[in-house]
């Protein structure tokens, strides 16, 4: 079980940026695919953006040029840059991982009961 802490978000004027953090405890966090979930009111949790444990990337098409996920794994941290906001993105977002070595991002997959670890998450308001 890998425990993880998200921080960053706030509140934005539409066209600015944030960038969400996610803080890792697993000394095996190299082994996970991380992700960025987010959940607006009265809407079901999707997948935004993730990384696979060899590195490589997924984006949902609506955040696809605006959005960067990263990792840093000597930190055990993951990142989500999120540029050009829109209201459309306000919501809260979670982290979430899964333990798959040399995944690529594609395995990891993209549904919620594909990653068994959450975190509590980060509410994201973007204002037009």
């Amino acid at each position: 079980q890998v425990q993880l802490v998200e921080s960053g978000g706030g509140s934005v004027q539409a066209g600015g940026s944030l960038r969400l953090s996610c803080a890792a405890s697993a000394y095996t966090y190299s082994d996970y695919c991380m992700s960025w979930f987010r959940q607006a009111p009265g809407k079901q949790r999707e997948g935004v953006a993730i990384i696979g444990s060899d590195g490589s990337t997924r984006y949902v098409d609506s955040v696809k040029g605006r959005f960067t996920i990263s990792r840093e794994n000597a930190k055990y941290t993951t990142y989500l840059e999120m540029n050009s906001l829109k209201p459309e993105d306000t919501a809260m977002y979670y982290c979430a991982a899964r333990m798959c070595r040399l995944c690529s991002a594609g395995y990891c997959g993209w549904r919620t009961t594909d990653f068994g670890n959450w975190g509590q998450g980060t509410q994201v308001t973007v204002t037009s």
